[in-house]
């Protein structure tokens, strides 16, 4: 399997042939230990398929670019081979930074940025023998905490898969499990981690 290296920025045509072409528009997908960042107002980013991973989703308001990983595991030591270098998405301690970091050659702000989480289920791990879920949020939040990163919206846990769906234009999040129909999660400051403003 050929693993995506780069969270791959979107841009638009934005010429006066481009509204004919956005109306039709398919999302952007986000595969699994992969990354997508655009700045174009009539993008959707969406990733299917969280069980045990995590999709990290942020949005600036000001500068309309929002950006989504799914990654798979907590840190990327356990790449034996390249530490992680092959596939730095695969990876909360690796991908989480350059999610961030292509969001802001875009221009978005940290000060700005509104993050909002999903997934980290028990699918397959009913007894909690390997606890990937509760480990790649546990490894998440300490990255963001480090980083001064607020967490303004979360879904986690339970033990069904997610799909999450991100509107650029307008930030709004939705998540959809396979029992429930879609809803939204909402931005909300009462979910702050620590560190640094």
């Amino acid at each position: 399997m050929i693993w995506n290296t780069s969270c791959r920025p979107f841009t638009e045509d934005r010429s006066e042939a481009a509204p004919a072409r956005q109306a039709a528009q398919r999302p952007l997908v986000v595969g699994v230990g992969d990354c997508r960042v655009s700045a174009d107002p009539d993008a959707e980013i969406v990733t299917y398929a969280l069980g045990s991973c995590i999709a990290v989703a942020i949005w600036d308001p000001v500068a309309k670019v929002g950006g989504l990983l799914h990654f798979m595991l907590p840190e990327s030591s356990v790449d034996r081979l390249s530490g992680g270098r092959d596939n730095p998405y695969r990876y909360a301690d690796t991908g989480t930074p350059l999610l961030f970091r292509t969001a802001y050659q875009q221009g978005a702000e940290k000060r700005r940025l509104v993050v909002r989480l999903a997934g980290g289920a028990a699918v397959v791990d009913d007894d909690g023998v390997f606890n990937i879920g509760k480990r790649n949020y546990a490894a998440l939040r300490k990255i963001l905490w480090k980083a001064g990163v607020m967490v303004h919206g979360e879904d986690i846990g339970g033990s069904n898969s997610r799909t999450v769906r991100l509107d650029v234009g307008t930030g709004r999040l939705f998540i959809r499990g396979p029992r429930e129909g879609e809803k939204e999660l909402s931005a909300h400051a009462g979910c702050a981690a620590g560190g640094r403003p």
